[in-house]
């Protein structure tokens, strides 16, 4: 999967439709991501210029697009499915260093698109399809390596075996009253003057136009690929929508047909139309304060807003997320305005100071008016800083990463010890990323709580990524106080849960939920918490 014209035209959603397309006839499959930029992984990016970071249950720091595989697929990927230009040349001077190429010259052909063969075809044996995503856009310099990767492997696995399907734009201008080809004829020419010839095109149109069989033949006629092989893209109400789309104008079959394939069962889309129907059609409908600091750019929470969608949406409703910027809370002098009509108030995480007293503001919010409250990561932090502050009466408490304070009832590991004076140490198992403590961990709830009657379980792992950590010194005066801690790491040091019993709905989890949501199967927090906040709504 290659993409042209302009960046951010939705590969990941459509690599990931198409996954989810070719599981429906019954294929095991499994998608990789193949990033041009330098960076080791997108860990150290500003989420404003990359998106959100996706963590996956092994601790890697991802593409934001595995999300959209785990999302539309079920599947729960891994640090081995996506690889960055910086992984493979750091990879390639590692060895170079420690003598393993025996003096030869290291090159891009054939030692890099080696490594970049070598990623796409691991286990290839497993699967019917691989399906691989190429972020950037071609004619990009940083994808050259990437794109010859791939036209050596044509040649390798053979025409057979192979497909490529590239996605596109076909401008709309209002002058001319007609969507655009030429810039897809161009692009599809980028391909073709490094040696790969698309058998596929993906052409993103606007909802409000149609791909004419007169366009289709011209695009076809230009770009050297039979009619039927052009499909449209158009903008969907909801990226759940695709894989429907998809299927209604037989890119299955096109698929299966190209590679020989026959689909395995009958394909069954019930799941999907089932979903398209609660998406499209709700019953209730509710509105949730996100109080970010990134909300410029809602991609940074991309998978936060999905999770509230699939919250919804198995509660028959509908969600409007009224994104708001953190400092604008902490400069205004009239916070309940950001609050009027709004059922629930959630602060997901983040890092650094900045917006950090808006969200406090936030969460006291709402722990004084009764609405509910869903604090992720560094907002369960700032939930339990204020409620230290105000209602514990801690003196000086505070978050060690914020401010040097006395009493740090958020810190680092290293930073304090347990009621005993024993040092807190993280655990042993398990990707620790330097100083923070990344993937999957295992959490067990006090049966008492509402934690576990969301959960109905006592044990669950949760997949994290953060540097700080509520303090366990302090259970006993916050207990006291009205907040609970109720969900905790096995061995009872890391606090991973609180509530607030008396509140409505009060919880904050160090572990970001969000993550593991997926249409088809909804995250229990999310789908209680848009329960809370539709029964909150009623009060309005």
């Amino acid at each position: 999967m290659t993409g042209g014209v302009v960046s951010s035209l939705g590969k990941g959603v459509c690599a990931a439709a198409i996954g989810a397309l070719l599981q429906a006839g019954g294929a095991k499959i499994t998608l990789r991501k193949l990033d041009p930029y330098l960076n080791i992984d997108p860990g150290t990016m500003s989420p404003i210029q990359h998106g959100e970071v996706f963590i996956t249950d092994d601790g890697a720091e991802t593409d934001l697009d595995l999300g959209h595989y785990e999302r539309f697929t079920g599947i729960s990927f891994s640090k081995k499915d996506n690889i960055t230009a910086g992984q493979v040349y750091a990879q390639l001077l590692e060895k170079e260093r420690r003598g393993d190429y025996l003096g030869a010259t290291v090159q891009v052909i054939p030692h890099v698109t080696d490594r970049i063969k070598e990623f796409i075809t691991r286990d290839h044996e497993t699967y019917d399809f691989i399906i691989c995503e190429i972020g950037g856009t071609v004619g990009d310099i940083e994808s050259l390596p990437f794109l010859e990767a791939i036209r050596q492997l044509r040649n390798e696995k053979g025409h057979d075996a192979t497909l490529f399907i590239h996605l596109t734009l076909l401008p709309w201008l209002d002058a001319a009253g007609e969507l655009k080809t030429k810039p897809t004829q161009h692009s599809v020419k980028d391909l073709q003057s490094v040696g790969i010839q698309p058998d596929i095109l993906l052409c993103r149109i606007d909802k409000e136009q149609q791909l004419s069989d007169e366009a289709r033949q011209k695009i076809a006629l230009f770009c050297n690929i039979p009619a039927h092989h052009v499909i449209a893209a158009q903008d969907m109400k909801s990226i759940y929508d695709v894989p429907l789309s998809y299927n209604e104008q037989g890119l299955n079959t096109v698929i299966g047909k190209r590679l020989g394939w026959q689909t395995k069962k009958a394909i069954d889309l019930k799941p999907w139309q089932a979903l398209h129907r609660r998406l499209h059609y709700p019953e209730k409908n509710v509105s949730i304060a996100v109080i970010g600091k990134y909300t410029h750019l809602v991609d940074s929470y991309k998978s936060l807003a999905e999770a509230l969608t699939h919250g919804a949406c198995a509660m028959n409703s509908a969600v409007d997320i009224k994104w708001v910027d953190a400092e604008n809370i902490e400069t205004s002098t009239e916070h309940a305005s950001f609050f009027d009509g709004i059922s629930g108030i959630l602060v997901p995480g983040g890092f650094g100071e900045r917006g950090t007293q808006g969200k406090m503001i936030a969460a006291r919010y709402a722990r004084e008016h009764a609405i509910p409250y869903l604090g992720i990561c560094f907002g369960m932090q700032m939930a339990v800083v204020e409620f230290a502050q105000n209602v514990a009466k801690i003196p000086n408490a505070g978050s060690s990463e914020l401010e040097t304070c006395t009493n740090p009832v958020i810190g680092l590991l290293n930073e304090w010890t347990d009621s005993q004076g024993k040092a807190i140490k993280a655990h042993k198992n398990g990707q620790m990323g330097g100083t923070m403590r990344l993937g999957a961990y295992p959490c067990r709830l006090s049966k008492d709580s509402q934690a576990y009657r969301i959960y109905g379980q006592e044990a669950i792992s949760e997949r994290h990524r953060h540097r700080y950590e509520v303090n366990i010194r302090y259970q006993q005066q916050l207990q006291g106080a009205g907040m609970i801690m109720s969900g905790l790491s096995p061995d009872g040091q890391l606090p991973e849960i609180v509530e607030v019993p008396s509140h409505p709905w009060f919880i904050g989890v160090q572990f970001h939920p969000e993550i593991k949501s997926r249409p088809l199967d909804p995250h229990p927090l999310f789908v209680d918490y848009i329960r809370a906040c539709l029964d909150h709504s009623l009060l309005l």
